[in-house]
């Protein structure tokens, strides 16, 4: 079942700024904050090797500018998960659906190759491989849709007829194609299903409360 939601009500739930669990995602691993501390630390050599060769009345923004570069490995996920929400923004059209698990089952999923030496010399390539939860997601109007995550401990309770619901996105004024799809919430278990969270989920969560209320008023009329 697919609901319209008013511009206002998506965009709090897609902020335009980065929340503190896309925070969290772009903050990723040590080597993640090892690779962004890096390029802080080659970006302000850079900035002051630029600055012997430019007038002193330019001092100030040399220092400027070595602070932001310097900062990058703290404002960065910031940055990354804020450009990911306009992206999201940018669609005209959104709506809440909600449908139920029609299958779930996990993969073993090629995420990369590595290259290295055994102990007789010989070049061997390792593929790395990461267990993903599939689910396939539809309603009683017949669509359905796919989704592929890292499998966690906490799926293993996910079943058949479960309900799901999310936010779908479209230029679309019809909604008659979804060109994107948020996080995941699985009601019955309070349990979000996801690659990257999308969602403010606390404004989500008061969205289908909100919805199942309006519903039941208009069934009870």
């Amino acid at each position: 079942m697919l609901i319209p939601i008013t511009r206002e009500t998506f965009e709090q739930m897609i902020p335009l700024v980065a929340t503190s669990d896309q925070y969290k995602y772009y903050w990723g691993k040590p080597d993640d904050f090892l690779r962004r501390l890096l390029i802080s630390v080659v970006g302000v050599v850079v900035v002051f090797i630029l600055k012997t060769a430019l007038p002193e009345w330019l001092s100030l923004l040399d220092f400027m500018a070595a602070v932001v570069i310097g900062l990058y490995w703290l404002w960065g996920p910031i940055y990354l998960a804020t450009r990911r929400n306009q992206e999201c923004r940018r669609y005209k059209y959104s709506g809440f659906w909600r449908g139920k698990v029609l299958d779930v089952y996990v993969t073993e999923e090629l995420i990369g190759k590595e290259e290295t030496v055994n102990k007789q010399g010989e070049l061997v390539i390792v593929e790395n491989r990461e267990r993903r939860l599939n689910l396939e997601i539809g309603d009683e109007t017949g669509f359905s849709t796919a989704l592929q995550v890292p499998l966690q401990r906490a799926h293993r309770v996910i079943r058949p007829g479960d309900i799901a619901e999310m936010v779908v996105m479209s230029n679309r004024e019809d909604m008659s194609r979804f060109s994107k799809l948020s996080d995941v919430f699985l009601s019955d278990y309070d349990l979000w299903v996801s690659d990257y969270p999308f969602l403010r989920r606390d404004t989500f969560v008061d969205v289908s409360r909100r919805l199942k209320k309006q519903q039941r008023r208009s069934r009870g009329r």
